[in-house]
C-alpha cells in the first residue's frame, strides 16, 4: 500500500542556486528521514508536512499531524513504518 505519512520538520536544507533541490529532515514519531520540500516552499522548521515517497506534498497543522498519528498507531502502520527504517 502506498501512504502519505505527516511528519515535523527539525531541520532544513537550502539550496540557493535551486530552490526545487530544498530538502528537510522529517521525525515521523522516532523515525528520521530527509524529505523533499520542493513543494511546500512554505513550509518552516517545526511545521508538520504530509510526505508521499520523499516529497513533501503539502503542510497541515499538529492536532491533524497527531490525529494521523493515531490512525496509523491504531491500524499498526506506525510500528512497521518504524520497523522498515531500522
Amino acid at each position: 500500500m502506498c501512504l502519505a505519512v505527516p511528519g515535523k520538520i527539525v531541520d532544513i536544507e537550502e539550496n540557493q542556486e535551486n530552490a526545487m533541490a530544498r530538502r528537510g529532515r522529517i521525525d515521523f514519531g522516532g523515525v528520521f528521514k530527509v524529505a523533499s520540500l520542493a513543494f511546500v516552499p512554505e513550509a518552516k522548521v517545526g511545521d508538520y508536512v504530509i510526505v508521499h515517497v520523499g516529497v513533501a506534498i503539502s503542510t497541515l497543522n499538529e492536532k491533524e499531524a497527531h490525529k494521523i498519528f493515531e490512525y496509523l498507531e491504531q491500524i499498526g502502520e506506525l510500528e512497521e513504518i518504524r520497523e522498515k527504517s531500522l
